[in-house]
């Protein structure tokens, strides 16, 4: 997918946030002022969502942006403390490649935005991005809850998922923080740290998944607590006594079960062949004649 495709699917969140609903950054670039920046006058986000970078993708970016250059603007704001300088607000990996890549220079969109708009863009154009890690994903949601009051309904529609995905997600933060390395590193995907949320011992399951490299599927199996059953209640003298007369009288095996006052209860009989079920039937239907 290219970086113009990525920049479409960004969806009504980002796009809302910028004040620009149903433009790209193109037609931003003709209203808004943008500009090449040295890149050593541009500062990380300290709302970064993403804890984990990619080295073999940052590479990668790097490798492209050797050739082609910085092909889609980062969004940047200006340094209260010193005008000069430029805060990046969305494209930090951008900018890490560009460095990577010996770029002097890199073009920017420069925006008037205050921390909680900085902070929401930020969140919803990382969140948004597939390559962001699920314990990433589940912070960045974390963090629209906790700085905003975001419901998850309301998380779900501003970054295009499901409330339930967004529950899920939510619950990969109660994890321990050795299953929480494992998923920050791609030893263990969202799938295998959702079987792990409910596991007495998530920890050493974790460390039993990634060894002996099992699937979700397999995953859910070992993390699966055994069902237990319920026995069924004794039977009291009087019904077992019943049971034995009937079975008596028809040769077969009986069992009765009370099911409770207002329910009555049922009468099981057993037979091994044709002629046993043909047997009973004529007994029933005898008692009538």
């Amino acid at each position: 997918m290219n970086e113009k495709t990525k920049r479409r699917g960004l969806g009504r969140g980002l796009s809302a946030l910028m004040g620009d609903e149903g433009e790209d950054y193109a037609a931003l670039d003709r209203v808004r002022s943008t500009k090449d920046v040295p890149v050593d006058k541009l500062r990380p986000n300290k709302f970064q969502p993403r804890r984990y970078f990619n080295e073999k993708k940052a590479t990668e970016l790097a490798d492209s942006i050797r050739e082609k250059g910085v092909l889609e603007p980062l969004l940047v704001r200006r340094v209260e403390s010193d005008p000069t300088c430029y805060e990046i607000v969305a494209g930090e990996r951008r900018w890490r490649a560009a460095q990577k890549a010996q770029l002097h220079q890199v073009p920017v969109i420069i925006k008037d935005l205050d921390d909680a708009e900085a902070l929401e863009i930020s969140l919803i154009e990382n969140i948004q991005r597939e390559d962001l890690t699920p314990l990433d994903q589940a912070e960045g949601y974390q963090r629209l809850k906790a700085d905003f009051n975001y419901t998850q309904d309301q998380t779900g529609r501003l970054v295009g998922k499901s409330r339930s995905h967004v529950a899920n997600m939510l619950r990969l933060l109660s994890l321990p923080n050795s299953v929480k390395a494992y998923l920050a590193d791609g030893r263990l995907s969202a799938g295998h740290a959702r079987a792990l949320v409910t596991a007495d011992d998530p920890a050493k399951l974790a460390i039993r998944i990634v060894n002996q490299s099992l699937n979700v599927r397999e995953a859910e199996k070992i993390t699966k607590k055994p069902r237990r059953d319920v026995p069924s209640p004794a039977k009291d003298p009087d019904t077992l006594a019943l049971a034995r007369d009937i079975s008596d009288a028809l040769g077969l095996k009986v069992d009765l079960k009370f099911l409770g006052e207002k329910k009555g209860g049922e009468v099981k009989i057993t037979y091994a062949t044709l002629e046993q079920l043909d047997e009973i039937c004529k007994r029933l239907c005898s008692q009538g004649e």
